[in-house]
């Protein structure tokens, strides 16, 4: 079992919804925690939490859109930080939208955010991973990338374009101490359907944002593959969506997905904006 404390963690997405709770999971870990928003502000707020919490907060103002820079933000944070031991990337953006009402613009930011940042950012901290042979990456995922979700259809496709990528450089580093986990948290009160005012389905469990920092820190402690927090009849349906995509699309539709989503939508239409994980 991995250790986390005196670990040093780089955090994405730390200054609201499921990024604070992990932020401050870590601090009781006496991790550093260095967390990574565009919110300045939210940014002082949670790292003065991680220090009151026992940890050791360092916040890095950054837009993790901005592709072509981060490779200073990497280097600002070997400078800050020192070597990186865990890397979470936790930011993502979600956006609601029948398909033919996104713009180029919602399909660049969202898979920028979503999948490439995760995918540059670790490609530029893993090099001093391999090179100590020792460290761990944790990327939060989502059930929409194991079975697509839909008016959520870009969000989708990065979170499961997240997933293959994960399974994939988790077999290139199998025979490494560098770990690789997938964290698909479903439904949360601290995600979409909350930020929305919207009741998640029936039969699907709503994690609280405690129990998805928890299985994150599990899933660094213990090396764990994929961690899907959905619950055992999601676990199932993916499984048999597999075989049968039929079948999934009969039970979204039993159980009140597409229309939930599609109210997803409207509301975020009419207001204009976009979800921040």
């Amino acid at each position: 079992m991995k250790n986390i404390a005196g670990k040093t963690v780089v955090l994405t997405g730390a200054s609201g919804g499921i990024g604070a709770f992990i932020a401050r999971a870590l601090a009781k870990e006496q991790a550093t925690v260095v967390s990574v928003s565009r919110s300045p502000k939210g940014l002082d707020k949670i790292c003065a939490e991680v220090e009151a919490a026992g940890g050791k907060g360092i916040s890095v103002p950054f837009d993790l859109s901005k592709l072509e820079k981060l490779s200073v933000l990497a280097q600002q944070i070997h400078q800050l930080a020192g070597p990186i031991d865990i890397l979470i990337n936790n930011a993502a953006i979600e956006k609601y939208r029948p398909f033919q009402n996104y713009t180029l613009e919602d399909f660049q930011s969202i898979l920028t955010t979503n999948l490439l940042a995760p995918m540059e950012l670790t490609r530029l901290l893993l090099p001093t991973m391999l090179e100590r042979n020792s460290g761990h990456i944790v990327n939060i995922a989502s059930s929409a990338g194991k079975k697509g979700a839909p008016y959520n259809s870009i969000y989708s496709a990065s979170k499961a374009g997240l997933i293959m990528w994960s399974d994939a450089i988790q077999q290139e580093l199998a025979n490494t101490n560098v770990g690789v986990s997938i964290v698909c948290p479903g439904c949360t009160d601290a995600g979409m359907y909350h930020a929305l005012d919207i009741t998640a389905p029936s039969a699907g469990h709503v994690a609280q944002p405690t129990e998805v920092a928890d299985a994150v820190l599990q899933s660094i402690k213990q090396n764990q593959k994929e961690v899907i927090l959905d619950g055992t009849a999601s676990k199932i349906l993916f499984a048999i969506s597999q075989l049968s995509p039929q079948f999934g699309d009969m039970v979204f539709q039993r159980f009140g997905v597409v229309e939930l989503n599609q109210s997803c939508a409207e509301k975020q239409m009419q207001a204009g904006n976009l979800v921040y994980n």
